[in-house]
């Protein structure tokens, strides 16, 4: 059966009231043949997230109709792997305690990418086995990093790494890990490797209905316009992170599409 993923909009509601709708919706569910395979809710937005196995579309909100009358009002079909790949689980997380209820997961999430400068020059002066080779320098280095902060890797682009973090936080603190990863790498190799980094966060579901469309398209987009050994992001990481990092404030730039210029922040890190 087809994965859905709904949101629903749940301002004034408690994790409490969420962890019991959603007791209500696995009491019903094998009434309809569906699956309630897990939940997030992010208190702060005020909007919560089902992940669903069900025939269809309308079979899964008929079992949210009767268990408690909150139907989704946004519902996208996704792959399982790419909702485990961004958001980290496809199942309820344990109690971290007897008796405790499973903790509550807001589904926001960072989303950092990685990308080697002139990859494309680098192959042509080295020839495509010692350019191999030097990519997997970069993965290894990205993915000690990754490790170290609790980033999940969701895909290898050719030349760089897409991955997703929790906490922007740690995403922030694995971009300046990056650098100085690689800062440190130069000192003992003959060829240079340097790397642009770009982050955003967001929520799985967003106005183009895709799972993490436009975060992806921004940390993607926020990467390409990075100089050499710069980390690039969002006003939305910003607001979340300025508090523990130094960051420089950028003029705002037109960024391919999004409409209207954008906000640009670089993290320091050396």
């Amino acid at each position: 059966m087809p994965i859905f993923l709904d949101r629903h909009e749940l301002s004034g509601l408690t994790a409490s009231d969420i962890a019991e709708a959603h007791r209500k919706d696995l009491e019903v569910q094998e009434r309809y043949g569906v699956r309630f395979l897990t939940y997030w809710f992010d208190a702060t937005r005020g909007n919560g997230f089902c992940l669903i196995d069900a025939p269809d579309i309308e079979t899964a909100m008929r079992v949210h109709d009767e268990a408690h009358g909150d139907v989704a009002k946004h519902v996208i079909e996704v792959d399982l792997s790419a909702v485990e790949a961004f958001l980290g689980r496809v199942s309820d997380p344990a109690p971290s305690a007897p008796g405790a209820g499973p903790e509550i997961d807001s589904a926001v999430r960072a989303i950092l990418f990685t990308d080697i400068v002139d990859s494309t020059g680098m192959t042509a002066r080295l020839g495509d086995i010692r350019a191999v080779e030097m990519v997997r320098a970069h993965d290894a280095l990205v993915r000690r990093a990754l490790r170290d902060q609790a980033g999940r890797e969701v895909k290898h682009t050719g030349d760089g790494i897409m991955a997703s973090f929790t906490d922007p936080g740690s995403a922030v603190g694995c971009a300046r890990a990056v650098q100085r990863a690689f800062e440190a790498f130069n000192l003992g190799s003959r060829e240079k490797l340097q790397v642009r980094i770009g982050i955003d966060v967001g929520e799985p579901i967003v106005d183009a209905q895709d799972l993490f469309g436009s975060t992806v398209q921004m940390a993607a987009r926020l990467c390409q316009g990075a100089e050499p050994d710069q980390i690039l992001v969002s006003a939305e990481v910003y607001k979340l992170v300025k508090g523990a990092f130094a960051l420089i404030e950028h003029p705002a730039r037109a960024i391919k599409g999004f409409g209207c210029p954008v906000p640009i922040y670089e993290v320091r890190w050396n």
